[in-house]
Formats: C-alpha cells, sequence, structure tokens
C-alpha cells in the first residue's frame, strides 16, 4: 500500500476537498520539489561521522572510554534511520529505484532492519493513523492505546499495561533490539527475490558489527557496547515517535474524514528550533509530514505556516506543543488508558 504520494494529492485536489487549496498553495511555493543537494549533503555527513566513530572505536584498544563511542553511535543510527524513512517516502529522488536503493543501504546494511518491513508498516500507518484494526502503530502489543484493549490484558501483560506509563521510557531501551528481530521474522512474507536481497544485507550487517566490536575490544566490553547503543538507539527513535500521534485523536470505524482531517486531528507537532529538528528528524513537524509524505524534510518547517493558517480558516484544530509537553500529553494518555487496571482489585 503506497502512502499518500502525488496520484492521491492529485485525487484530493480534483474532489474539490478542504486539502485542495493548501495543496495548491504548497505546490505554488516549490515545497514538493525535491532537494538533492540537502540529501547528498545529509547524507554524506552521516557516513563520514559514522566511519569516524567507527575509526574512534578500532583504535581505543579496547579501553573502557570506548563505551561512550556508544552514545554518538546511537545518535548517528538514528539518523540514519530518518534517511531510510524519508527514502521510504520517496522525499529523495524521483526514481523509485534510487529511493529503494537507499532505503536497503542505510535500513538492511547500516542498521540491519528490514526496509520491506518498516516501509510496509509505515505506510498502513500513514493510510490510517491512530484508527485502532487499520493502524499498525496502535495494535496491541507490548503496549496498548486503548481501554478496550488494556482490559482484556491477562498475566504479566497486564501488570505492564497498568503501570505502561512509567515503563515506557525503560522499555525503549528494547526497541533497538526488537526492530531487528522483527524484520528478520518479516522476511517471509516478502517475495524470494526481496527477501534474499534484504536477507543476505542484514547478515552482512550483523558479521561486519560483530566482527568490527570482537576485532577491537574484549568480548565483555563488545557486548557491552552492543548493548548500550541499542538501547540509546532504540531510546532515540522512541523520544523521536512518541510524541507524534499518542494522545491524539483516534477515529472510530464509520468516521468519515477527508485526507485532511485525518491526518490533522490525529497528529501533533513538536516546537522547537532547529537542534529539535536535527534531534528528531524533521518528525516535529508530524501534521505537515503526514498531509505532505513526499515533501523533502527540509521543506516541512516552511509549510508550517501555511498549514497552520489554513487549518485556522477551516476551524479544524491544529496541535502543537513543546518538547515537555508533548512527552507529557502522550504518556497522560497512556497512563489514563491503564486506570480502569489500576482500579481493578
Amino acid at each position: 500500500m503506497p502512502v499518500a504520494g502525488p496520484s492521491l494529492l492529485e485525487a484530493e485536489a480534483a474532489a474539490g476537498s478542504e486539502f485542495a487549496p493548501l495543496l495548491r498553495q504548497v505546490r505554488e511555493r516549490g515545497l514538493l520539489r525535491r532537494r538533492h543537494g540537502y540529501y547528498v549533503w545529509t547524507i554524506g555527513a552521516n557516513l563520514l561521522a559514522v566511519a569516524a566513530i567507527w575509526t574512534g572505536v578500532l583504535l581505543s584498544g579496547g579501553a573502557w572510554w570506548v563505551l561512550l563511542l556508544a552514545v554518538p553511535m546511537a545518535i548517528l543510527s538514528g539518523r540514519t534511520a530518518f534517511v531510510g524513512h524519508d527514502a521510504g517516502h520517496q522525499q529523495i529522488s524521483a526514481s523509485r529505484g534510487v529511493n529503494r536503493a537507499l532505503g536497503l543501504i542505510h535500513g538492511d546494511l547500516l542498521l540491519g532492519m528490514g526496509y520491506g518491513w518498516w516501509n510496509d508498516k509505515h505506510n498502513r500507518h500513514h493510510a490510517n493513523p491512530n484508527h485502532v484494526g487499520k493502524d499498525p502503530d496502535v495494535e496491541v502489543g507490548a503496549l496498548v492505546w486503548t481501554r478496550a484493549q488494556a482490559v482484556e490484558r491477562e498475566g504479566f501483560a497486564r501488570f505492564l499495561a497498568k503501570y505502561q506509563a512509567w515503563l515506557f521510557f525503560p522499555m525503549l531501551t528494547l526497541e533497538g533490539v526488537a526492530l531487528k528481530i522483527a524484520s528478520v521474522r518479516d522476511l517471509r512474507r516478502l517475495p524470494s527475490r526481496e527477501r534474499r536481497v534484504e536477507g543476505a544485507l542484514m547478515a552482512a550487517h550483523l558479521v561486519v558489527y560483530v566482527s568490527l566490536l570482537l576485532s577491537a575490544m574484549p568480548v565483555g566490553t563488545a557486548v557491552a557496547f552492543a548493548a548500550l547503543h541499542h538501547a540509546l538507539f532504540g531510546l532515540h527513535l522512541g523520544c523521536a515517535f512518541a510524541p507524534n500521534h499518542k494522545g491524539m485523536e483516534m477515529p472510530e470505524g464509520g468516521e468519515k474524514w477527508g485526507h485532511l482531517r485525518r491526518q490533522v486531528l490525529t497528529s501533533r507537532d513538536v516546537r522547537g528550533g532547529r537542534v529539535t529538528d536535527w534531534l528528531l528528524g524533521g518528525l516535529n513537524y508530524q501534521v505537515e509530514h503526514h498531509l505532505f509524505p513526499s515533501m523533502p524534510r527540509p521543506h516541512l518547517r516552511l509549510a508550517q505556516p501555511l498549514v497552520r493558517a489554513h487549518c485556522a480558516r477551516l476551524g479544524v484544530p491544529y496541535t502543537e506543543a513543546g518538547p515537555l509537553e508533548s512527552y507529557t500529553q502522550a504518556l497522560g494518555h497512556m497512563h489514563a488508558v491503564g486506570a480502569p487496571l489500576r482500579r481493578a482489585r
């Protein structure tokens, strides 16, 4: 299932929807045009920084301070994931083949995370954000997102649901490994050729990653480095995605929202400056990203005033919060979902 690309945007405009005038404004400003120079610089700088960190690891002689390098390694892994995300949305190039190649390199090879698995899951999320039964991001898993899901939990899963707001950030430290496990399990779903390509790239990632660590440090230090790297990577990604939809509207089965309301009412922007933009990979402009998934990352900030003003004219609530406030709202929703379990004896 493709994300909302040019064909869907054209259909919305042809239908004379609430979204059509905004689409015309955005197109007239040139905000849907590719930014090749930006991505060449971003990808090149990230690869050089990753290479520099690995050089430091190899030159460390296995000293204890090598564990400190797991911190920038985790941040750069997040940057790598953001490039894979943008490639999946066709933001980088007009060529699907180029975007796919960049996604495979940054996802499967550099992170050991399946590009095919991520794209399938993420595209379904974009098509129906926060819609229980349609959005995989609000399916029952280690966490639950509605009280109806919470009251069905049993055993240890019930304990997790009861205190999930308190456990959320600690649980994110497992997300880096969980993403890789989910990617491997999903390989069976892929067509034979794609399965071979992605399986080979993920295997190459594992072999090179383990070989580099073991050649640079003792086994115990290598295990500690890998654990710290993946824990911080999972925490970083979770912090980038958590504020976007949690605590926002959750459409019911018969909801008849158009593209604009379906995306705006379920999404939250995070206020901040260039540092926030960099750390969150542009996902802090979540409303704009959901309205225009193929819009290049640096244009999201420029589109925000247009989207905000258009929503104000229509009387459509546009949600924006500071970083701490956004996490408070998301965690508050998770805490409220578990309330029935805490009241039960």
